[in-house]
């Protein structure tokens, strides 16, 4: 038997407060002190009742009061009177009371605050409790199958879903084959825009044999009855509770039956990609699911290289205002992004549309994204809808739950306008608010097949412990839930939303959408999303049966009616309307005017770099308005690092300039696509090689010369030993056969060898040196063109490698990035480098020797070089950058700005405005005789062969000489010895003149080689002829 004592210790306890309480027979006045609140109860009771009378607890939170039907209420300010008539058994809004007389309750509140989280909600209940009532409830028809429905009925949703959970119902009960004879009943509850009556009706349900429960319709009130579910087993099937983390690993007794908003948001995200936008601002309400869809949303976008720039909170719906919605609005105006997605409910969404009409922000430019909510409402209120909704509507995006069509579900919605008499239309939640139904109904009828039974069971974590504590044991356990629930996850049916099956994560097979315009008419469907293939203009049923292709250029949608009745896409962007230009910093350079300069002391700029911005600022479809602001004192270059740390710390709006794009800086700005290629380059002085006379020598160096002279040798004495036995070529006397091997070898340079080679050894090494005397004759032909007809610098340093192996000194120019990357990322040592702040500046220290060499941009280095001839570039470039503008990070700006360089570069803009500020001069000293070859570089050549004739010709006389001398005593007599010299000078010549006689055995040799060379010749053609 549960006292009223037994009440105020319960109040107590779930309270937490401490307790003062006075106790008569027939009045009992209870006294409830705090230092919080102060409750002052009255009841009057006849005694004989008690024994009914079981539990009364009243637990007052930020709730609405519920009027039951059966009583009176009345309520002022700090108080509360309720009053029931008097019937032997009443039930007041489903719950069972057992009273004899009329009881009043009056509670005196004075608070200050309360704190409670839904959690506490659990235990702010009424329950009236007894045996004769515990009896009552625990008689169960076998003939009838209790299900609970939980929704709020104000709603569209809520509407909808009851008259089509109704017809689902009917048709369930009107088909013998379903449910063995067994009928289905399902009770409502309205939870009226309240979680706490939400809670109220699953507990109603709970303690009356319910085996399942549609609903909840909201996240929030899931989330809490998902845990009586788990604790219970009973299934919670809702199609409209779809926040992403009520997650089956959580609430593995909660099933969303339609789509969650995961899907929704990849869709969401899937469009802002599609139209190429970045930034996109999301206005919410208040609540968890709201909460938890935009988060998800932020990732899918992050995905997709987008993001969530500004998230606006509204209160929970129907309590948003239009003033705060107003001051809400304001800000998101103020701000860049002209992209927003509303993921709100109903109510609030139509009254954040008609401020935004109001403030102008559903006009040309902006662009706005709604979640499915208001493809319910086009859907589901009465058209035409009121003309200030329409109107302020119009140009909007939507996606609404995509169902393919079917025999079925035309069938449904012919028959829609009988069962709901007209008073509102069908959208894709009553769909799936009819199929959950079948689903509970064929998951039933399997249940039962497989002998299952509706039996329930007392819960041994809610027994009662003592006499002091509530007795819950009117919850009881569903035995079968776990059955039931395996099998509705293993449902495989077709349903007016198409097949209906679940995944291992229980999500539905392949979920999509429909994307929705609202136009001046209505609206029309500009494509499809599905999780399978993407954006389309063909229906997801038909993308199934191909290969998925989620590729950019699969993607499609038709064309859309923009807010402010245009086609044009909205760039998604403006510049902020803070009522300023934007500020774009200039670096006020000292060396290199043509590049940016100051003009004459003012403000007004100039140079390279001015005329491509310009020019590009042209080319953008949108004016924008500007300003040019120096930066640096006019006596040094400016740090190009400091200069665009200033976007980041928003003194500038963006930087133009010569501004290399580099890592340290990428990190704090946005760059465009770069307008000239940059790098560092080695610029050093060179001394000009002069000619001489051993030029020719220069392509080869000395041991290249000897190993090839060795190799010519060394081949020639090869094919010799390989050749001498079989070939009559390279036999004969010693002598004669080592002129034979040097001319042999030494006429394969000019490959002008007579000799011919008939062992196949010596033909594979002949060929093989050949190969290697084509190449030596070609690289030699090449090295020397290079050297007679390329002017020839000399410099100690050859590129940046040498540089960095030397001790010596390196300049840099003022503001560049050259001094971080030297010491940074190649470990020079700072008091190696020299800062130069100008050209002149360069000329001196590398004249004087204070710096071997400077380090500098290579635009810089061939605008210096133009005009410096006697310093040259040494080595390769070592970097590879470029210049570009800077913007702040993830600005649209740099991106269109961007495109428009890349059209300059395309129609040739960017080269003439090249041409016209860094076009390079030829050096003055220059001259066309520098380009001819002199005779010096020749002289070698010449002298060698002039002393090799000469040599050869000496001695060919002194042979002739020493011949004559042998010769002319035998034709001379004693006679002659008196002849003039003249006359012995003639004849001496006519003795050299004269043939010289072949001796007998040369005449041999040369008839027999004759011969056999005749032999050969003719055995060859004979064999050609067989």
């Amino acid at each position: 038997m549960f006292t009223h004592r037994n009440f105020i210790i319960i109040l107590f306890s779930f309270l937490n407060y401490n307790r003062n309480l006075f106790y008569k027979d027939n009045a009992i006045q209870y006294t409830l002190t705090s230092s919080q609140q102060h409750f002052n109860v009255e009841i009057a009771i006849d005694e004989t009742s008690q024994s009914d009378a079981h539990i009364l607890y009243f637990g007052l939170i930020h709730v609405k009061m519920v009027l039951f039907s059966d009583s009176h209420l009345v309520l002022t300010k700090h108080q509360l009177v309720v009053e029931w008539s008097t019937s032997t058994s009443t039930s007041t809004s489903g719950f069972l009371l057992s009273l004899s007389p009329a009881i009043v309750i009056i509670i005196d509140l004075a608070y200050r605050r309360f704190f409670m989280n839904l959690l506490c909600l659990a235990l702010t209940l009424i329950l009236l409790h007894g045996s004769r009532a515990r009896e009552e409830a625990s008689r169960h028809d076998d003939s009838v199958v209790r299900i609970g429905a939980i929704f709020t009925l104000k709603t569209i949703t809520g509407q909808v879903s009851k008259i089509a959970i109704q017809a689902a119902e009917k048709d369930v009960n009107s088909d013998p084959r379903i449910l063995g004879g067994r009928k289905l009943s399902i009770n409502f509850h309205d939870s009226n825009f309240s979680g706490f009556l939400g809670f109220i009706g699953a507990l109603k349900f709970l303690m009356t044999d319910t085996v399942a429960i549609i609903g909840p319709q909201t996240s929030g009130m899931a989330h809490v009855l998902s845990h009586l579910a788990n604790e219970l087993h009973v299934p919670l099937l809702s199609f409209t509770a779809l926040d992403p983390t009520l997650t089956p690993l959580q609430y593995p007794y909660f099933v969303q039956t339609a789509p969650n908003d995961q899907f929704q948001m990849s869709a969401i995200a899937d469009m802002i990609s599609y139209y190429g936008w970045r930034e996109v601002i999301a206005i919410f309400s208040d609540d968890d699911p709201s909460r938890n869809g935009v988060t998800v949303l932020g990732d899918k976008l992050a995905e997709r290289s987008c993001k969530l720039s500004y998230k606006a909170a509204l209160p929970p719906d129907q309590t948003a205002t239009p003033s705060f919605v107003t001051s809400q609005l304001m800000k998101i105006k103020s701000m860049e992004s002209r992209i927003i997605v509303l993921h709100t409910f109903a109510k609030t969404g139509l009254l954040v549309f008609d401020v935004a009409q109001k403030l102008g922000m559903m006009t040309k430019g902006y662009v706005w994204i709604a979640t499915t909510w208001l493809s319910t409402v086009l859907d589901s209120a009465p058209a035409p809808l009121p003309s200030n909704i329409s109107n302020s509507i119009l140009g909007v995006l939507t996606l609404r739950p995509h169902t393919p069509q079917s025999i079925k579900k035309q069938a449904f919605i012919s028959r829609w306008k009988d069962i709901s008499n007209g008073s509102i239309g069908l959208n894709p939640y009553g769909l799936y608010a009819y199929d959950s139904v079948w689903m509970i109904a064929q998951a039933l009828n399997l249940f039962f097949d497989q002998k299952g039974t509706v039996s329930f069971s007392n819960n041994t974590n809610l027994s009662s412990t003592g006499e002091e504590t509530l007795d819950l044991g009117a919850l009881s356990v569903f035995d079968g839930g776990k059955q039931l629930l395996d099998t509705i996850l293993r449902i495989n049916m077709t349903g007016l939303t198409g097949p209906i099956h679940f995944a291992s994560d229980r999500s539905p097979p392949h979920p999509s959408y429909d994307i929705i315009n609202v136009i001046a008419t209505g609206f029309r469907s500009i494509g499809y999303w599905s999780n399978y293939s993407g954006l389309s203009v063909i229906t997801p049923e038909k993308l199934q049966l191909k290969p998925a292709n989620r590729s950019i250029s699969s993607q499609h949608l038709k064309h859309v009616i923009w807010p402010g009745n245009t086609l044009e896409k909205p760039r998604g962007w403006v510049f902020p309307n803070n009522g300023r230009q934007l500020r774009i910093g200039v670096p006020n350079r000292i060396s290199y005017r043509a590049i940016v300069s100051q003009i004459n002391g003012s403000n007004a700029v100039q140079g390279y770099c001015i005329d491509i911005f310009l020019a590009a600022i042209k080319l953008l479809p949108y004016a924008v308005q500007y300003e040019f602001v120096l930066f640096g004192d006019g006596k040094n270059n400016p740090s190009y690092y400091d200069l665009v740390n200033m976007i980041t710390s928003d003194v500038f709006d963006a930087a133009v300039g010569d501004i290399a794009i580099v890592t340290d800086r990428t990190k704090i700005a946005d760059f465009t696509q770069p307008y000239i290629e940059s790098g560092l380059v080695v610029v050093a002085p060179v001394k000009k090689l002069k000619s001489n006379a051993w030029a020719f020598l220069r392509p080869f160096t000395p041991m290249m010369w000897g190993v090839t002279a060795f190799f010519f040798l060394f081949v020639g004495a090869v094919v010799w030993i390989l050749e001498h036995r079989t070939n009559d070529e390279f036999r004969g006397p010693p002598k004669e056969q080592i002129v034979t091997v040097l001319w042999f070898s030494l006429s394969t340079m000019f490959f002008a060898h007579r000799e011919n080679t008939v062992s196949p050894l010596g033909r594979i090494v002949l060929i093989i040196w050949l190969f290697v005397v084509l190449i030596i004759n070609s690289s030699y032909t090449a090295s020397l063109t290079s050297i007679l007809t390329v002017q020839q610098l000399s410099s100690p340093i050859t590129g940046i490698d040498s540089l960095i192996s030397s001790s010596e000194r390196i300049g840099f120019q003022v503001g560049s990035f050259a001094a971080n990357y030297l010491t940074e990322q190649l470990n020079i040592p700072k008091h190696r480098l020299v800062p130069l702040g100008s050209p002149e500046e360069y000329v001196i220290a590398l004249e004087r020797g204070t710096v071997a060499a400077v380090v500098d941009e290579r635009p810089y280095v061939e605008l210096f070089l133009s005009n410096h001839c006697k310093f040259s570039i040494r080595g390769q470039e070592f970097t590879k950058s470029g210049w570009g503008f800077a913007f702040p990070r993830d600005s649209p700006f740099a991106v269109d700005m961007s495109t428009a360089i890349l059209t300059l570069s395309e129609n040739g803009e960017l080269q003439r405005i090249h041409e016209k500020w860094l076009s390079e001069k030829a050096c003055a000293h220059h001259s066309s005789e520098d380009e001819q070859l002199q005779l010096n570089s020749f002289r070698g050549l010449f002298l060698i062969c002039g002393i090799t004739c000469f040599v050869a010709l000496l001695i060919y006389f002194l042979s002739m000489i020493h011949q004559f001398s042998k010769k002319s005593p035998k034709k001379d007599g004693p006679s002659n010895r008196y002849r003039t010299p003249s006359a012995r000078i003639q004849t001496f010549l006519d003795f050299v003149y004269e043939k010289e006689d072949v001796s007998p055995r040369k005449l041999k040799r040369k008839l027999e080689y004759i011969s056999s060379t005749r032999l050969r010749s003719i055995s060859k053609s004979r064999s050609e002829r067989v």
